[in-house]
């Protein structure tokens, strides 16, 4: 199998890590390339000035979108007709890019899937199993979700990339089957990011799903990672039963789910309590990735099903709508200033896997 990375810099390494994992626990013949703006001299493998050129000569099953965040569009653009596997980076675009031309010439696609891995938690899949086994209806949602990307060397088109995760875990396990509508949203900027001295970094948000509330709160400024989902639901005998899910905490991959009622003297009564304790060498904050990685192979080279359907193409877009929307609503926020005195002091490529994510 030929994997083609566009963009082999954090995000892409990462890809490669998994892949190359991937590869040889599947024992999968695997070539790979890479496409940047500049050929890296310590680099082994082979090189492509563009996109169009690599499709050309390296014929990849699958392509790697891992540029930064506006870069997608142009890159999914120049993939346009390509009939092999796509994987793209969240979020599908920067805010108001032109992304549905872009889409619209993946139609030959043999597949599509955004890289939304924490419906790849298995913490995820028994809450969601759960709630589709028991019928059970949701009555509301609250998120906080928010990370520390201040002075990150990586450029970003801000919070829509953290809270686009949060948007689809309500939705993916709560209501899969219900419209996300956003009523209302409220946000600060800064110049936290080295894209931008006003780039979006908080969100606050309303919304409704079906006939549920969400009330969410989205952060890339979050001195500390916090990352959890609460969902209130009732069930077919009316009875009101509550789950909350943290994220990759302490550490990237460890996961925690809990679920719970009360009696009718107010006491507490635990349903179910499971934590995810990733531990398998190669695989450091990769465990999630992985086993979306690993689907993509199945489908791209094995011909054979996905253990779980994809964020595809039609997820994609309806998630890159919320967040084009929220992008205007927040018109023009608010603007704290991080960088004082001197020039900006930037986390380093170099710096340890727990700080980057």
């Amino acid at each position: 199998m030929r994997l083609l990375i566009v963009g082999l810099g954090y995000a892409g390494q990462r890809y490669r890590r998994a892949f190359r994992y991937l590869a040889s626990k599947l024992d999968l013949p695997l070539d790979m390339a890479y496409v940047a703006r500049n050929e890296r001299s310590s680099e082994t493998l082979p090189y492509y000035p563009d996109v169009a050129r690599a499709l050309a000569e390296f014929h990849p099953d699958v392509v790697v979108v891992s540029v930064n965040d506006h870069g997608h569009v142009g890159i999914l653009r120049d993939l346009a007709g390509f009939e092999g596997f796509v994987l793209c980076e969240k979020p599908l675009a920067a805010p108001c890019d032109d992304w549905p031309s872009a889409c619209a010439g993946l139609a030959q696609a043999k597949g599509f899937a955004l890289d939304l891995v924490e419906r790849y938690s298995e913490a995820t899949q028994r809450l969601k199993d759960r709630v589709a086994q028991l019928g059970w209806l949701l009555i509301r949602a609250s998120f906080h979700w928010g990370k520390d990307r201040l002075n990150d060397y990586r450029p970003t088109c801000g919070v829509s990339s953290e809270v686009i995760h949060a948007l689809d875990l309500v939705r993916w396990i709560g209501a899969p089957d219900e419209t996300l509508c956003v009523h209302q949203a409220i946000g600060i900027g800064s110049d936290f990011s080295l894209s931008g001295p006003d780039v979006p970094d908080t969100v606050m948000l309303t919304a409704t799903l079906g006939e549920a509330v969400v009330a969410g709160y989205s952060s890339f400024v979050n001195i500390q990672r916090q990352r959890t989902l609460d969902f209130s639901f009732a069930d077919p005998a009316c009875r009101l039963f509550h789950a909350r899910l943290v994220y990759d905490t302490p550490a990237w991959d460890h996961d925690e789910l809990r679920v719970w009622t009360r009696d009718g003297d107010g006491r507490e009564i635990l349903m179910d309590e499971y934590r995810t304790s990733p531990g398998e060498a190669g695989l450091e904050t990769l465990l999630k990735l992985s086993r979306l990685c690993e689907d993509v192979l199945h489908v791209a080279a094995l011909d054979a099903p996905p253990r779980q359907p994809f964020a595809g193409l039609d997820d994609a877009t309806d998630l890159q709508r919320l967040l084009d929307g929220i992008g205007l609503q927040l018109g023009t926020p608010p603007v704290g200033r991080y960088v004082r005195g001197g020039a900006r002091l930037l986390i380093p490529a170099s710096a340890d896997l727990e700080s980057l994510g």
